[in-house]
């Protein structure tokens, strides 16, 4: 499991490109130049096996190699594919200037997001006007379980993509209100699906809060999630959720964009 309560998908079904990105992945969680030695222990592949995927990985420009201090971090061909994959896959140069009109209006921070391994994926944020020090960045995974976006996503999910997706929840206990177990979950599921919002009660981080709806594609299907977020000492749940209708006429914006531009239909297993 990541520090930030997501847990690590292993691919060693999928051989030996999913056994490479599982190593990516694992280098990636570190936010920082790592040594093999740290890798090592983490008990992912043997000791010649990862190795292996080191070198390969290294000589494919996917990782950097610093020979001196033993650190490897990842490549600079990375930073190319993943401006690509920002582009064709990700909702956020679609949703640019509906988030910026959002966020004129509502002064607060807001959220663009979608589900990558059954989890949030922050793909773009506009900060406030008095910007806040929270746990979110573009380009950053969060837990689903207790994230506004998370939650509204998976509220709108069909049945059986829910039941992988919270297969792959950690339900680490981050705050006292934090949903820690499937069941109480469940329920909240429920109630959003009904209603079509969602809130974070500083279920993920103690003093941050939001509001949060889910972008549909017109059959329904999940595109991503968005939300206005604040803090508690500079508003209150009930005010942000005066802008619930606001969000939605974004998020109702963002979908159809993205359809317009024939945005491929998400991948609804949570894988």
């Amino acid at each position: 499991m990541a520090a930030d309560g997501t847990e690590h998908a292993g691919s060693t079904g999928d051989g030996t490109v999913g056994k490479a990105l599982d190593v990516l992945d694992l280098v990636a969680q570190y936010g920082r130049p790592v040594r093999f030695s740290d890798l090592l222990e983490h008990r992912l592949f043997p000791k010649a096996t990862l190795y292996r995927f080191l070198q390969t990985l290294t000589n494919q420009g996917m990782l950097s190699h610093d020979v001196q201090t033993g650190h490897y971090a990842l490549g600079v061909r990375l930073v190319r594919l993943a401006h690509a994959a920002w582009a064709q896959s990700s909702l956020a140069p679609i949703a640019r200037p509906f988030l910026d009109e959002l966020a004129a209006a509502t002064g607060e921070t807001i959220h663009l997001a979608q589900m990558d391994q059954a989890q949030v994926l922050y793909v773009d944020k506009r900060n406030a006007t008095r910007p806040v020090e929270m746990f979110s960045q573009a380009g950053k995974v969060g837990p689903a379980y207790c994230t506004g976006v998370g939650k509204a996503m998976l509220a709108h999910m069909p049945e059986a993509a829910l039941e992988r997706a919270l297969q792959r929840q950690s339900f680490h206990p981050f705050t006292p209100q934090t949903l820690s177990t499937r069941t109480a979950l469940r329920a909240e599921l429920v109630t959003i699906r009904a209603c079509g919002y969602a809130f974070d009660r500083e279920e993920h981080e103690q003093g941050i809060i939001c509001v949060a709806v889910p972008i549909l594609s017109r059959s329904g299907q999940v595109m991503g999630a968005m939300s206005v977020t604040s803090t508690t000492q500079r508003t209150t749940l009930d005010a942000l959720e005066q802008q619930v209708g606001r969000i939605k006429d974004c998020a109702a914006a963002i979908s159809a964009a993205a359809e317009s531009w024939r945005f491929p239909e998400q991948n609804q297993r949570g894988e």
